[in-house]
């Protein structure tokens, strides 16, 4: 696959609801393009796209995979995406890169599917074109008109159709071309496009009503074309094309296409008129990076210009190691070049280049601006890094990924394989940067975060089939805090003897509330009864003891301990007994202080349509939250308000249970509050029984 110009490239992710057939249809695209001998299925698992293990297994995408092959004179970077929204990164990811996006849609669907609307609203946000394409007419109760209905009620009046579907039954004999007025025969085994037939009678009126639609929509591109519309006259098939791809670009008409990906109806036509009417990377703008003084730089999509790239993908190949997936927005990267990464000012050296064929790799010699390409074993640079040359440090806009929302322990399940999941998930995290992980020393617990519960079952998958290590998920404890609200002094005498010299420690503090969350330690001693030189001991004494507080062993906060009188001995005393000393009066005094539990609350935003927005601020509230505010926000009921974290677990899979998968949260950890007492006696309770449980 030699180089194509950037005007004939196209960079297109595939969108949409799980099962809807995106996998399928990039299957059909390459087999119609003669790049595969035979269409690939997911049952059999061996579509090009769809490689990784457990997406095998599961029959679902879970990463973002590239094929790259050339389609008449265009050559088409096709970026097939997960649909299920606990890969959201993924899309993200794709749509960094993308110029353009073909949503699918089944014909079957009863109502607009929330994979289809969430692949909308992500293509809108990224400034992204889009067209739809009804799938699956091949299947008993397919039902184009009504879907269509259903997306033009949905999207508006920018959506239309430039292909309607002639049927036999469940049999796609042929389509109409809405540009062109004119019916096609395909031949159904192949799918291929054999020559013209008459419009059947039933479509002809849903193709004036379509075609006239079409026009004004090509008017409304320019002046002379709305000039040339209102005195009547007919546009050219040269100018209804320009008018046509314009008004794509613009959004002001979102192509609908048709067929089966399964027999590969309609495809063909689809990928021509695909690949005709969305942008070239020449068509979208010049990009705009960050040069090494901080200046934004306009950038030209010219080969010979400076070499400027954003990683937007990493694969780990068990093989050839790390693959970075990249884009070149300028200049061009040859094998064998030294780039280098300014966010980690590191060099890196080009090996392997190469364009992807789903998990194969066809090696080049060099990738263009405005293609897609492949490197391997890059040793810094990560997902989201530019890379360019030290003489022109340039960087690019990087990937804003979603926030993890779900917490959850992961637990080995053989005894001392916890640095081997720690290492494997460090390795994993190289492909999604979605997740995070943290060790939490307070509740002794290895947490990763995510988007879902399937998400963070495919890296416990993954640990297992990859680094051959065994893990089981549990709830996420919570990390409380533990307080005082009065003041109170007490003892703390610590003496020891054991033949020849003796341990002898002894101070009297005075604990209180303190105005920081952070511990702090005061002396107010007279008279050296406790030597300036124990001073630290006693207050390295006491910071150790906060980390365990007395009601349930959670770290204790805002408290303030002033050191105001002891004894010592010329001879015996020593730092660790005035340790010791200080951990005994720590001990001594905080139950009698009125400790209480602290819980730590978060501020939430919930985005969901108006229709539950009565369900949300319900269910808030029996979470014990309070909420501050409402606010629209792109076209979702956003609710801001403040909730116990104890009361978030797994809220992720209850709000997809509560929408129908069209809401979304954030959460943030804000301050920590006192525990109502019926909470407060649950955690001490528990504590007190892994205590005996240990023990």
């Amino acid at each position: 696959m030699g180089n194509i110009a950037a005007e004939n490239i196209r960079n297109i992710a595939i969108l949409g609801h799980s099962g809807s057939g995106k996998t399928a249809f990039a299957e059909a695209c390459l087999y119609r393009a003669k790049a595969i001998p035979r269409l690939g299925n997911r049952t059999d698992g061996n579509t090009v796209m769809d490689f990784d293990p457990e997406e095998i297994r599961r029959q679902i995408s879970i990463n973002t995979s590239l094929a790259s092959f050339n389609w008449n004179e265009y050559k088409v970077n096709m970026l097939d995406t997960p649909g299920d929204y606990d890969f959201l990164g993924e899309v993200v990811s794709a749509l960094r890169v993308a110029d353009s996006a073909l949503i699918t849609v089944s014909s079957r669907d009863n109502e607009i599917s929330v994979g289809t609307e969430k692949a909308v609203a992500q293509a809108k946000k990224n400034g992204v074109p889009f067209a739809f394409f009804i799938n699956r007419l091949d299947e008993p109760n397919a039902n184009f008109v009504k879907v269509l209905g259903q997306l033009t009620d949905a999207f508006g009046g920018a959506v239309l159709p430039l292909m309607l579907p002639i049927m036999d039954g469940e049999t796609m004999t042929g389509f109409v071309s809405v540009m062109e007025g004119e019916a096609f025969c395909i031949d159904v085994k192949t799918g291929e496009k054999t020559g013209t037939t008459a419009v059947p009678a039933d479509l002809q009126d849903l193709l004036e009503e379509k075609r006239e639609q079409l026009l004004e929509h090509v008017a409304e591109s320019s002046e002379e074309l709305m000039e040339k519309y209102f005195s009547g006259e007919e546009f050219t098939s040269e100018e209804l094309r320009l008018g046509l791809i314009e008004a794509v670009r613009h959004g002001d008409v979102i192509p609908v296409f048709c067929g089966s990906v399964a027999r590969c109806w309609a495809v063909g036509y689809a990928l021509t008129r695909i690949c005709e009417l969305m942008p070239s990377p020449t068509d979208v703008g010049t990009a705009v990076a960050t040069d090494a003084t901080g200046n934004e730089v306009e950038l030209a999509l010219d080969p010979d210009g400076p070499p400027a790239a954003v990683v937007f993908k990493t694969l780990a190949d068990p093989y050839v190691g790390r693959i970075s997936l990249f884009r070149v927005y300028s200049g061009t990267i040859r094998a064998g070049d030294t780039l280098y990464n300014p966010q980690r000012r590191k060099d890196e050296r080009v090996i392997g280049l190469s364009t992807m064929f789903g998990q194969k790799q066809v090696e080049v010699e060099e990738v263009c601006a405005g293609d897609i390409g492949a490197m391997t074993k890059l040793s810094e640079t990560m997902t989201g890094d530019s890379l360019s040359t030290k003489t022109d440090a340039l960087v690019l806009p990087g990937i804003d990924f979603p926030k993890p929302v779900l917490a959850m322990a992961i637990l080995a399940t053989a005894t001392g394989d916890e640095e081997r999941i720690v290492n494997g998930l460090r390795r994993i995290q190289d492909e999604d940067p979605t997740f995070t992980i943290e060790n939490r020393a307070e509740t002794r617990q290895l947490v990763i975060s995510g988007l879902g519960e399937v998400q963070l079952d495919v890296l416990r998958a993954k640990l297992r089939t990859k680094y051959k290590v065994d893990s089981e998920l549990a709830p996420a404890r919570v990390p409380y805090r533990e307080t005082i609200r009065k003041k109170v002094t007490a003892q703390g005498r610590h003496k020891k003897q054991t033949g020849g010299h003796g341990q002898f420690g002894d101070v009297i503090i005075e604990f209180e509330p303190g105005e920081s969350e952070e511990f702090t330690f005061e002396e107010r001693i007279f008279g050296g009864s406790v030597p300036k030189n124990f001073h630290p001991a006693v207050e390295k004494g006491l910071q150790e003891a906060v980390t365990e507080g007395v009601l349930a062993g959670y770290p204790v906060v805002n408290l303030k301990a002033t050191l105001i009188d002891g004894s010592y001995h010329a001879v015996d005393s020593s730092e660790m007994a005035f340790k010791i000393a200080a951990n005994l009066a720590y001990k001594a005094a905080l139950p009698k202080a009125d400790p209480v539990i602290l819980e730590p609350v978060c501020s939430v935003e919930i985005g969901v349509p108006e229709a539950q927005l009565g369900d949300i601020m319900s269910d808030v509230n029996k979470r014990r939250g309070r909420i501050m505010g409402i606010e629209v926000r792109d076209g979702l009921q956003v609710v801001m308000a403040e909730v116990p974290e104890s009361e978030m677990d797994r809220y992720a899979t209850d709000l997809r249970s509560m929408t129908q998968g069209r809401g979304w949260y954030t959460q943030e950890f804000v301050r920590y509050e006192q525990a109502p007492q019926a909470i407060a006696e649950k955690v001490i309770a528990q504590a007190k029984a892994e205590a005996e449980a240990n023990n």
